[in-house]
């Protein structure tokens, strides 16, 4: 017990921090929800029209960046406007999930590692730093070699759908969220572009499908 709480306290920084961002997340979500759904009062069309767009692009925004919870804003969306929003909040969600993807992609490990290794992380900075030594090709098997017993290599040989399921798992949250898992993908590079991309696709489908199909 004593050797699992000194870790526990060496790590404070990082519990501190992951604390923090779940907490900044949490309110930034809210702040956002209020701002993009406009109260519901007279107005015309022109006004309506740019305020739908500016509620897209803080959804887009929002959802894209990890631990906020823009798909509460997009489900707002969803409930407010009915099924004939499904296809902008799709397209919002899907979008979001690729910008977020495409930061992680271009964003430098080495950095990543020294911020592990200031927040007491040492296993995950070498392991970060180990992983931008290595080409985007090999990473899948040097991740596989450090997955201990079968469940480790099953859930990195079935990666695609193992996101598909934490994209729509209810508290994800406490992972990132969407952006979050987004960005983690970018990083690993472990995913390709266009399965990935097929993996949003179907991932963000379900709930403005059966906006659609329940006419609402």
């Amino acid at each position: 017990m004593r050797p699992f709480l000194t870790r526990l306290w060496a790590a404070r920084r990082a519990i501190g921090v992951y604390a923090f961002l779940l907490g900044a997340g949490a309110i930034a979500g809210e702040m956002l929800l209020d701002f993009a759904i406009p109260e519901m009062r007279p107005m015309n069309e022109p006004l309506i029209h740019r305020i739908v767009m500016g509620a897209l692009l803080v959804f887009v925004l929002a959802a894209a960046i990890p631990f906020v919870p823009g798909a509460e804003i997009g489900f707002a969306l969803l409930l407010i406007f009915g099924g004939k929003a499904s296809p902008i909040v799709y397209a919002g969600m899907v979008c979001a999930l690729l910008l977020s993807y495409c930061v992680g992609r271009f964003v430098p490990l080495p950095p990543l590692s020294s911020l592990a290794r200031w927040l007491g992380l040492t296993r995950v900075a070498g392991f970060t730093g180990e992983l931008a030594d290595t080409p985007a090709e090999a990473r899948g098997a040097l991740v596989s070699s450090r997955l201990s017993g079968r469940f480790g290599r099953t859930v990195l040989r079935n990666r695609y759908v193992v996101l598909v399921v934490l994209l729509n798992t209810p508290g994800n949250s406490v992972l990132g969220g969407g952006g979050g898992l987004a960005f983690t993908a970018g990083v690993s590079g472990l995913y390709r572009f266009w399965p990935y991309l097929l993996c949003v696709l179907i991932a963000v489908a379900p709930i403005p499908l059966a906006f659609v199909l329940l006419g609402r």
